[in-house]
């Protein structure tokens, strides 16, 4: 079994959502979802060959598999175009669990992934369900909860203010268990800090030392929803702050940031 480990849509260099990549592991869900939760990171990716020496991208986090992870597809795509040289400029890979073709191409020392909008549950979505799974009764909210996906669907919360966005501290087991009941990926709550620019924290783990540095499916999502490239900061409260970029090419939604490899792991 060999392993990479990758820091993901790092603001700078030594910062991001860590990431392991590893090739050659487990063959099963049960024992890759063991090796999952055995490590300190917040998401595993496996790789599997697919027909004509295609990659397959099978993602875990400690507690569940998922059908899409972009901060492990950023490591994905790190060690991938690290082995291909300096030829290719994209790479196609597929997802494991449903079957969705992603163009990963380098631009430079950022990697980005071409993603397209995907439907999403028919669900009820209001003020009132938003403040009892962040356990915050009374919930001032800047918009309507929305659903939204680029492969993997998220609920997208946004607040009036950084302050409350900080301070949250929701029951992340109730999260987990409305998320799993409806198909969902848990929680992005955002903050619209400038005209283009949000800052976002994600909530789908169940250990609040594994809370995201860095979502890209969850800022794919919010591009998605509105039409237009934003950029997200994440991770600074944390100590690590990321920048994950949007852009969009025709119907196309580019997500993307630093990919940077650990050295000596």
């Amino acid at each position: 079994m060999q392993t990479h480990l990758v820091r993901c849509f790092g603001a700078s260099p030594g910062h991001g959502n860590m990431a392991l990549v590893i090739e050659g592991g487990p063959a099963t869900p049960d024992a890759r979802q063991a090796l999952a939760r055995a490590q300190p990171y917040p998401a595993c990716v496996f790789f599997d060959a697919g027909p004509d020496g295609a990659v397959i991208a099978d993602y875990y986090y400690p507690h569940a598999r998922s059908p899409l992870c972009l901060h492990a597809t950023l490591g994905a795509a790190q060690v991938l175009f690290g082995r291909a040289g300096q030829a290719p400029q994209e790479i196609v890979l597929s997802t494991a669990m449903r079957g969705q073709a992603l163009l990963l191409r380098r631009e430079g020392e950022d990697y980005f992934v071409a993603l397209q909008a995907q439907p999403v549950p028919a669900l009820a979505l209001d003020a009132a369900l938003a403040a009892w799974l962040l356990d915050q009764p009374g919930l001032i909210l800047a918009s309507t909860p929305v659903l939204a996906s680029v492969g993997s669907p998220k609920l997208l919360i946004e607040v009036p203010e950084r302050a409350t966005l900080h301070a949250l501290r929701p029951p992340l087991e109730r999260i987990v268990a409305w998320s799993r009941e409806h198909g969902v990926n848990g929680c992005y709550v955002l903050w619209r800090s400038g005209e283009h620019t949000y800052e976002g924290r994600n909530f789908n783990h169940l250990d609040p030392a594994m809370e995201d540095r860095a979502t890209g499916v969850a800022a794919g999502a919010l591009a998605a929803h509105l039409g237009r490239t934003i950029t997200v900061h994440q991770g600074g409260a944390l100590g690590a702050p990321c920048l994950i970029r949007t852009r969009f090419e025709g119907n196309l939604i580019l997500v993307g940031g630093r990919a940077e490899a650990v050295n000596g792991y």
